[in-house]
């Protein structure tokens, strides 16, 4: 058993430690509260729903009589049980305890009456009267199958605190990601100041694929926070913004940095914002930051140094096949045949050789409206936030264009594409005489659809393995964009192996997942 304590807390405490609470929660968590009548239980449970659902106002009324009240959240669905009326523990299933932690997680008031009902995998936090009857000692203990997780809580609480952002007077409030292992949430003082927290700890490197290295060694994948710092700092200084890194601790993963705010491109767009406008100055930010060589070696604050990988063939290969992974299987019903797999990477082989032979400068990897924000009281190019780019590479410069032009998750009419296209085309033949605009369109079109090709086997992978279907809907979309750049004159072998092996008709079929 795991466990720690928080000693005389004030009502604004309780409320603090709640949000930090909601940040350590995940799906399938059972949160028991324990502690005698007047204690404190429900205004603790009401503060964590309140935080989950991003309603600081939310009637959160105690299901002392209803015995259960559920609550969706944006992050999973909440089922607040008060087992103070519980007669036998066997209730809890007709109450559909197991039901609500397949959808979300369950806050139990009164474990105890739950006996041998409660799952043995839980969270429990003990509510005592403090040093007065205002204030609130809680006791947070876990099993020791949940120690780890509880001693993260408990570091990230510890460097919180350091930095200055932790206390009664800064809320901490989840924010929703994308599909990103990261965890963020913004931190906001009651004098207005903000910041985000950003908790990145190091990945494990997954198993040996190829040549006795793992996916994310040949993808080039950052595995700890030292890349984001190292090139968020180098990005600064080629003149484009990125987020201020305010305080670090690499060891742990942990960052507090500068909140851009929510005026995400994709967002700002569906509120009715000019999409021609934000892609445009996101494009001229591009532009800006591509005339600044990147540098080898970025210096860290620990003495170390960060090298920024170079784009290759094993990078481009392995992300294509994703397709044949985990979109071919999930259409198909069956493995791609090794005759396909085998045309297919020869293809795309002769594809990445004349790709690669293009000048290579800054390639963000991930520069789309996801990961752009308006800041509108900068002068360009610093208009435009980018917050991720720690799996950046040194590579060709259509790479990130055509990932601005080609946006996963919002349209981007064709007529816009091809006049941003010809806009950034126009700036760099300006600007560099040697420029090879036919080369570019060649690299652009072949780029798109590597990275097309790639984003249709990651959503198939987010839907059949994390069970996040929602990234179907975008499906349509990334066959629109591949066929677009298909239509190349210089890609017509690998658009006929698409057409032998994924035709149009089945281009629209659901996956069998």
């Amino acid at each position: 058993m795991s466990s720690f304590q928080f000693r005389d807390l004030s009502e604004n405490d309780v409320i603090r430690l709640a949000d930090e609470m909601a940040f350590f929660l995940q799906p399938g968590d059972t949160l028991c509260l324990e502690g005698d009548l007047g204690a404190g239980k429900s205004t603790f449970a009401r503060a964590l729903i309140r935080t989950l659902s991003g309603d600081p106002a939310l009637d959160v009324p105690s299901p002392t009589f209803t015995l259960t009240q559920s609550y969706e959240t944006p992050r999973f669905d909440v089922a607040h049980f008060d087992l103070y009326r519980l007669t036998d523990p066997e209730e809890l299933d007709e109450l559909g305890l197991e039901t609500a932690l397949n959808r979300g997680i369950a806050v139990i008031e009164w474990p105890s009456r739950g006996a041998d009902r409660i799952p043995p995998e839980h969270i429990t936090l003990l509510l005592e009267e403090g040093d007065s009857e205002s204030r609130r000692t809680i006791t947070v203990k876990a099993v020791s199958s949940l120690a780890e997780r509880l001693q993260r809580f408990a570091v990230i609480r510890k460097f919180v605190e350091a930095t200055g952002w932790g206390g009664p007077e800064t809320r901490l409030v989840y924010l929703q990601g994308d599909a990103s292992p990261r965890r963020y949430a913004r931190l906001t003082k009651t004098d207005g100041a903000r910041a985000l927290l950003v908790d990145s700890p190091r990945r494990p490197d997954g198993p040996p694929i190829h040549d006795g290295k793992s996916y994310s060694a040949i993808a080039h994948l950052a595995e700890d926070v030292t890349a984001f710092v190292a090139i968020a700092n180098a990005l600064r200084e080629a003149g484009v913004s990125t987020p201020e890194i305010l305080a670090e601790d690499l060891d742990q993963g942990l960052l507090i940095v500068e909140d851009f705010g929510d005026k995400v491109f994709g967002p700002e767009v569906q509120r009715g914002a000019d999409q021609k406008s934000l892609w445009l100055r996101a494009t001229d930010a591009l532009i800006t930051l591509q005339a600044v060589p990147p540098p080898q070696n970025m210096n860290l604050s620990d003495g170390t140094a960060f090298t920024l990988p170079d784009a290759d063939q094993g990078v481009l290969e392995i992300e294509t096949q994703l397709l044949l992974d985990w979109y071919w299987p999930a259409l198909h019903g069956h493995p791609a045949p090794k005759t396909a797999r085998d045309e297919f990477t020869d293809e795309w082989r002769g594809t990445f050789a004349r790709v690669l032979k293009q000048p290579q400068t800054w390639l963000l990897r991930d520069y789309h409206s996801p990961n752009l924000i308006a800041l509108d009281d900068r002068v360009p190019p610093r208009d435009v936030g980018i917050i991720d780019f720690q799996d950046a590479m040194r590579g060709p410069a259509a790479y990130d264009l055509v990932s601005l032009l080609q946006d996963a998750r919002i349209d981007v009419p064709e007529v816009l594409e091809k006049n941003l296209l010809d806009h950034y085309i126009a700036a760099m033949t300006k600007r560099d005489t040697a420029f090879d605009a036919q080369e570019f369109r060649f690299a652009y079109a072949a780029l798109g659809a590597q990275r097309n090709t790639k984003i249709l086997g990651i959503f198939a992978r987010l839907a059949m393995r994390d069970g996040k279907r929602q990234y179907l809907a975008h499906l349509p979309r990334i066959w629109g964009y591949l066929q677009r750049n298909l239509r190349h004159e210089g890609l017509q072998a690998l658009s006929a192996w698409y057409d032998r092996n994924l035709p149009p008709k089945l281009r629209a079929q659901p996956l069998t997942i």
